[in-house]
């Protein structure tokens, strides 16, 4: 597998991020392109087919790997749902693309993606247990547990954004009640302040006392989900990505204190929480590596 290459792929609701990877992580081309409109199954695979011959134009790779906006099956061959996708239910993405292209595929869920990726060449490269929480649109996570992806039975484990926060708070898409993601993702955001990310991040850094105030409260509400992980998990890491992560100077400090506050030193020695290092780029260099992680299942 040393000389091995593989295709990792990014499937997002806006755009698709295609690259071909050496086994030591190098990106030895890239591409993007929006995804179609509307964004059907067949659609977005003829896209993807169209975009995999421009990636790698000579048939280098051996293996693909693809990141869904939602769970997989525990095999890799399923995309069961795709959240803000048309018509994605039980699709078997992998089947289809091993038909179109003749290289063996694995799908996964698009945050676990972005932890894996994280894992091998970002933040989390230093630790064997962490977990990853990308606040987003949405917020998904990750959990890498001795250094390998934690999925759960039926492949559905690391919906870190779906634990309840408060009982009685917003309805959540997922059916759950006032979810960790009603409260930090960046719709919530929008919801609750009528602004921006990056907008509040730059009133914050010009001294606006509501910004201010505002990112004070969002990361002790963060704190409040993680600590609940962190005492299940212990973990020597949490990573912090997604678009929100940008803003992370403003509120990462009350993260700390309010984590102090909640979890017994036992639970925490060593903690680390540290913002994401691969940026847009997780999903398809985790996708990159479940690649190779099949193809060496398969050696």
């Amino acid at each position: 597998m040393e000389n091995s290459q593989v295709i990792g792929i990014d499937l997002g609701g806006t755009a698709i991020k295609l690259g071909r990877f050496a086994s030591d992580g190098s990106c030895l081309r890239s591409l993007t392109i929006a995804t179609p409109q509307p964004a059907t199954p067949l659609l977005v695979v003829k896209a993807i087919v169209d975009a995999i011959a421009q990636v790698d134009p000579e048939q280098q790779a051996s293996a693909i790997g693809i990141g869904t906006p939602g769970p997989s099956d525990a095999a890799g061959r399923i995309a069961k749902i795709a959240i803000n996708l048309p018509e994605w239910r039980d699709v078997p993405l992998a089947d289809w693309l091993e038909a179109k292209t003749g290289k063996p595929t694995v799908v996964e869920n698009d945050a676990n993606c972005a932890g894996l990726g994280e894992a091998w060449l970002g933040a989390g490269r230093r630790f064997k247990n962490f977990i990853l929480l990308t606040l987003g649109t949405g917020v998904g996570g990750a959990i890498i547990l001795d250094g390998k992806l934690f999925v759960g039975h039926y492949g559905a484990a690391g919906e870190l954004g779906l634990i309840t926060l408060i009982p009685d708070g917003p309805i959540c898409n997922s059916g759950n009640q006032g979810s960790l993601e009603q409260y930090v993702s960046v719709t919530a955001i929008r919801r609750r302040t009528g602004k921006e990310p990056a907008e509040l991040s730059t009133l914050a850094k010009a001294g606006d006392i509501n910004a201010l105030t505002f990112w004070q409260e969002y990361g002790r509400e963060l704190a409040t989900g993680l600590a609940t992980l962190i005492y299940v998990l212990t973990p020597e890491a949490v990573v912090i990505g997604g678009g929100v992560s940008a803003c992370a100077e403003f509120f990462l400090p009350s993260v700390y204190a309010e984590i102090e506050r909640r979890v017994v030193p036992a639970s925490r020695v060593g903690l680390h929480i540290l913002p994401a290092e691969l940026g847009n780029a997780a999903g398809m260099v985790g996708a990159a590596k479940l690649a190779f992680l099949r193809l060496g299942a398969r050696d």
